[in-house]
């Protein structure tokens, strides 16, 4: 297959190992800059997709997230913060990543070269036709992702991919290709910078629009956060005084017994 892989053209800047740290720092700001520009131009194909997502949601459908290197990384920082920002179960947002959960840390060489290694990785979840995956892909090559989202369109699950190359493999494959053309990285072939920048920002908006249209949010609260530490608890309080009479240690006692904000705002509302 021919098309033009922008994600591996040559950097516009030369001779960075010639440059002061602060001219550095300066061309990489200038190109992040360009980053949210282009995930503008996604947000029809976006909206589209999480549309599509959330009726199927609603039904008790999943969403994975599979991906390799940095892109799975990713796809996996994304899932696992679903649980406590919305307090969702931890197994409605799931991340795949290509070598297992020890390839976040450390690379596993090849495992993002097996095209069944994906739908394998996903066969312990049980997937059915009301989830569905998300593919993420930098340069929309790689096999591990192709292959996923080919076996998971073929069950009948619904499918979309989040790449930075037009016209790359899964563009063809997935429902709803997403394509964000963030243009040649400030270090040649680095797709880790505004490739994965755009990755993350578009990530943010399909969960977050989501568990929105889900009902996980009231207002512009996140009322069902997890009370996980001492900073989200003192969050909480604050929400429940905002909306109410309480005091301080009203709140807090409440918040405490009741477990989540939206319990204690419902009881006494």
């Amino acid at each position: 297959m021919s098309f033009d892989k922008i994600t591996e053209s040559e950097s516009a800047y030369r001779d960075l190992d010639q440059k002061a740290v602060r001219e550095i720092l300066e061309d990489m700001n200038r190109e992040d800059q360009t980053v949210p520009l282009a995930v503008q131009q996604c947000i029809p194909a976006i909206e589209s997709f999480v549309e599509k997502l959330v009726h199927r949601m609603k039904e008790g459908g999943r969403l994975f997230y599979v991906g390799a290197g940095t892109s799975g990384r990713l796809g996996v920082v994304d899932a696992s913060e679903c649980p406590p920002t919305f307090g969702v179960s931890d197994d409605w947002v799931i991340g795949i990543i290509a070598g297992g959960d020890r390839a976040i840390r450390k690379a596993v060489e090849f495992a993002e070269d097996d095209l069944q290694g994906c739908w394998t990785d996903m066969g312990r979840f049980m997937p059915d036709a009301l989830d569905t995956v998300v593919g993420i892909a930098a340069s929309g090559t790689t096999p591990y992702v192709i292959g996923g989202l080919k076996q998971a369109r073929d069950h009948g699950l619904l499918t979309a991919s989040i790449c930075c190359n037009p016209g790359s493999p899964v563009t063809l494959i997935a429902d709803h290709p997403i394509v964000c053309v963030v243009g040649p990285e400030y270090l040649t072939g680095s797709t880790r910078l505004k490739a994965g920048t755009a990755q993350k920002l578009i990530l943010n908006m399909i969960s977050t629009s989501a568990m929105i249209r889900l009902g996980r949010v009231k207002g512009n609260q996140m009322v069902d956060m997890a009370l996980s530490n001492q900073k989200l608890i003192e969050r909480g309080v604050r929400m429940i005084r905002a909306a109410s009479e309480l005091s301080e240690e009203e709140a807090r006692k409440l918040l405490l017994e009741k477990g989540s904000v939206r319990k204690v705002l419902e009881d006494r509302f």
